[in-house]
Parts: C-alpha cells; structure tokens; sequence
C-alpha cells in the first residue's frame, strides 16, 4: 500500500510539474498571451482538483461525512484559513459526523 501512495505522489508530481516546465524548454521569451499564462498558471490546479475530488467522496463511511468535511473545508480554505487549520477542521467535522450516525461502531 506505501508504493502506492508512494507512486500517487509522484504522478502528482510529474503532472503538477510539466505544465510549469513544458513553456521554459520551449519558450525564451516572456510569454505575452494572458490566455496562455492563465492556462499554464491553473492547469496544475485543475489537475490536482480533478485527482483530488472523487477521492473525497470515498474516503470516509457515508456521503454524507464527506460532503459535510468538503463543506467545512471550503467555507474556511474561502475564509483565508491556512492548508493545517482546514485539514484539521474538516477531518474533525467527518470524524464528528461518523460518530453521530454510526456511534463507536464505525
């Protein structure tokens, strides 16, 4: 299971990474194109959202922890909380919210 999240990671990597290396080999100048450079700034975004996002929805027991856990996580990720405060919050609220439907017996 470690090679696993092992090899995730470095395929997170390498995707996050190309589209930020793939202008500087090909390109010696500025790139001027604001559709470009707004491309090339979100794609690593995009990528990681669309790797992270069904992951969410099957990590815990119920549907309904995770949504409540992605809910918590965006309202203080807009709020300008840091990455270890809305990590810590939304794994709480999916920890709470398992204990209140399925009590000790998850």
């Amino acid at each position: 299971m470690t090679v696993y999240y092992l090899l995730m990671v470095l395929v997170m990597a390498v995707v996050t990474y190309i589209p930020r290396a793939f202008p500087l080999a090909l390109c010696r100048k500025p790139i001027k194109s604001r559709f470009v450079r707004s491309f090339l700034e979100y794609m690593p975004i995009a990528v990681l959202a669309a790797m992270t996002f069904p992951a969410i929805f099957t990590s815990t027991a119920s549907v309904l922890s995770a949504s409540i856990g992605m809910v918590v996580a965006l309202v203080f990720s807009y709020l300008g909380f840091n990455l270890l405060p809305v990590a810590l919050l939304s794994s709480a609220a999916v920890f709470i919210t398992e204990f209140v439907q399925f009590g000790w017996h998850f």
